[in-house]
């Protein structure tokens, strides 16, 4: 894919002054994120001169950011991710399961974030634990893994969360496989209020023990009562969790998370043009057929969605639960591949590659040393370049 005109880090660059001058309520991790976008790959965080050791072409490598909301940079966090998850994959299909939060409810994740959001991974998480041992429909214990996007095409505050999902899993006594009808999962009305009723009972304990903070436009829920009518008004609305067809086999799991795990709110390549203050960005309108539109918003207003989607400092977005939570992941995996008879890739373990160089070559398919004018000689750093700035902390990189 060749290398965006445009990138956010542009718009931040020209218009992040601004910005902050007109918001008042920037936290100060947004504040972070911010100057870690302007600042990433410039001299400011020094680097490296390489010169190609054949035709002599000259090349200024500058240091990252290694930001998780930075567009620039998850391109080996995601690569090296996937290498080990490569070694997990079992030989079934995989189901993809959302759980959606309401509009109702979206404000109050919006100013509590951390409280709302891991809400939503403790209600989805044991609603699909729960139905799958229920003996009516799967019986048996299953293993997930879910990430949290908090954002829909259009950059607004959508917070949901995409579960993959292996189709079966060991009896409760632990001595057979337990295989998913063909195509079919669990039923998704089932986790659907499942899911409602769990959400909403652990959101009335946060507020009943003071752990949401309510402001502005929702200073008046701080009254139990009308909070109560939230809750309420949210049980009696259809909550959206649907179930998409199962992937076709490993190559397609790998594909999908891949694109889905290490996404920020918007990648480069979707930026058309930054004119006149104006923003034009690419975004499918999946209310009207996946349709692909231009929007175009005034800077700022572009930079007040992007931030909506910054994490609170070392919130895990990717969790695994399960079989394939991380206590004893490797035992569990080797009992399931037993039940289910894969030997060939019992005890597999993800290949390590001898440095970071040639690790990003193996994944990407890209050779950073290699000489991108004659194609022939080798990149030889010739001088490092001290950086000007001290280089923003990085947040902590879901690792799970």
């Amino acid at each position: 894919m060749p290398r965006p005109t445009l990138e956010v880090a542009d718009i931040f660059r020209r218009h992040g002054a601004e910005y902050r001058q007109l918001s008042a309520s920037l936290s100060p991790q947004q504040r972070r994120v911010m100057r870690a976008i302007e600042l990433c790959r410039t001299a400011a965080l020094g680097g490296h001169r390489d010169q190609c050791d054949r035709c002599g072409h000259e090349r200024h490598s500058y240091n990252s950011c290694r930001n998780r909301h930075c567009p620039k940079c998850q391109s080996l966090t995601k690569a090296k991710w996937l290498e080990a998850r490569q070694a997990e994959l079992l030989p079934v299909e995989y189901f993809h399961v959302v759980f959606t939060v309401p509009e109702a409810v979206a404000p109050v994740a919006l100013q509590n974030k951390r409280v709302v959001y891991n809400i939503l991974f403790k209600a989805a998480s044991e609603t699909l634990l729960t139905i799958a041992a229920d003996p009516k429909h799967l019986g048996a214990r299953i293993g997930f893994l879910a990430v949290l996007h908090t954002w829909g095409q259009n950059l607004l505050h959508h917070p949901h969360l995409h579960c993959v999902v292996p189709g079966g899993g060991v009896s409760p006594h632990g001595r057979r496989w337990v295989p998913c009808r063909p195509g079919f999962f669990l039923p998704v009305r089932v986790l659907s209020q499942m899911f409602r009723g769990k959400f909403l009972d652990y959101l009335k304990q946060a507020f009943d023990q003071g752990k949401l903070q309510l402001h502005g436009k929702l200073a008046p829920l701080t009254d139990s009562r009308s909070f109560h009518d939230l809750l309420k008004s949210a049980h009696k609305t259809n909550w959206v969790v649907y179930s998409k067809p199962p992937f076709g086999g490993p190559a397609q799991v790998l594909d999908y998370l891949g694109r889905y795990t290490h996404r920020v709110a918007i990648s480069n390549h979707r930026l058309v043009r930054l004119e006149e203050g104006k923003v034009t960005f690419r975004w499918k309108d999946y209310t009207h057929g996946n349709r692909l539109r231009l929007m175009t918003l005034d800077a700022p207003e572009f930079i007040r969605r992007f931030l909506l989607h910054v994490l609170p400092s070392q919130f895990m977005r990717l969790r695994h639960y399960g079989l394939l939570s991380n206590r004893d992941r490797d035992q569990k995996l080797a009992q399931c591949r037993e039940l289910l008879h894969d030997s060939a890739r019992l005890g597999a373990q993800p290949l390590q590659s001898p440095d970071w160089k040639s690790r990003y070559e193996a994944l990407t398919g890209q050779s950073i040393d290699t000489c991108p004018s004659c194609h022939l000689g080798r990149m030889v750093c010739v001088e490092v370049l001290t950086p000007s700035v001290r280089r923003p902390a990085p947040q902590r990189i879901d690792s799970s």
